[in-house]
């Protein structure tokens, strides 16, 4: 069958999911939930936050209105989501993560900066994708540095792979777009691979395209731009 489950200390699985017969790009780690981050959770969630089930969403229920939508994946602690959401009122934009901290960071900036066309999703990306995303319905796709899984035993964990980028791309519009962008050189190397050899996107750039004003520097990546790192932003749009 496959490779035998990493395990922590309590002997549960770390990456490989035995349910849908695959290796996660990530490991769900138990973050410290501020008291402002629970309270955004306890009294925004329901308002903001869509349930997982397997089966298409509708986008106009979940937003209550019809407008062009954004999905991102990996949001992190949602600022640069908010950010963006906030310069582009007339765009949907759904955030899916997994981690907990994170969604209550990102319904306390939809609170302060009175944001009204951000829904999120707390469930593995690859499992929304494949249930509740319907095919040719996203105009874009924002996966903004993901775990680049340095390690070379660890590069099959990496999110950008053919088959997911196949499933990504039949999830898009004609026109619509897949945005990846990584600090980590070995990363984009692959990423750029991956992406081109999908025969139904096509580069925006030769190469790596430069950083579009819509997403903002991270304070993480101004710091790594001082001690001389790189950035690669990658923008593909389906055929």
């Amino acid at each position: 069958m496959s490779e035998k489950p990493l395990t922590n200390k309590a002997n549960k699985p770390l990456f490989y999911d035995p349910a849908e017969q695959r290796i996660r790009s990530f490991v769900t780690r138990a973050g410290r939930l501020s008291a402002a981050q629970d309270r955004a959770i306890h009294e925004l969630g329901s308002r903001f936050c869509i349930l997982f089930e397997k089966k298409p969403l509708n986008f106009a229920e979940a937003f209550d209105r019809t407008a062009k939508t954004i999905l991102e994946i990996g949001f992190g602690m949602g600022e640069t989501t908010a950010q963006i959401a906030q310069a582009m009122p007339d765009r949907n934009f759904l955030g899916v993560e997994v981690h907990t901290p994170g969604i209550g960071s990102l319904l306390k900036l939809i609170e302060e900066r009175q944001l009204k066309n951000v829904r999120i999703i707390q469930h593995d990306a690859v499992e929304v994708i494949t249930h509740m995303m319907p095919e040719n319905a996203l105009d874009g796709i924002h996966i903004f540095f993901p775990d680049p899984w340095h390690k070379a035993r660890h590069h099959k964990r990496r999110l950008i792979q053919p088959p997911f980028v196949q499933r990504l791309t039949t999830r898009l519009q004609s026109g619509g777009y897949i945005h990846c962008a990584t600090d980590w050189e070995p990363y984009a190397i692959q990423m750029l691979e991956v992406l081109e050899a999908e025969p139904f996107l096509k580069n925006t750039a030769t190469d790596y395209a430069p950083r579009p004003a819509y997403r903002p520097e991270t304070k993480f990546e101004k710091r790594g731009k001082r001690l001389g790192h790189g950035v690669w932003d990658l923008i593909f749009k389906k055929r």
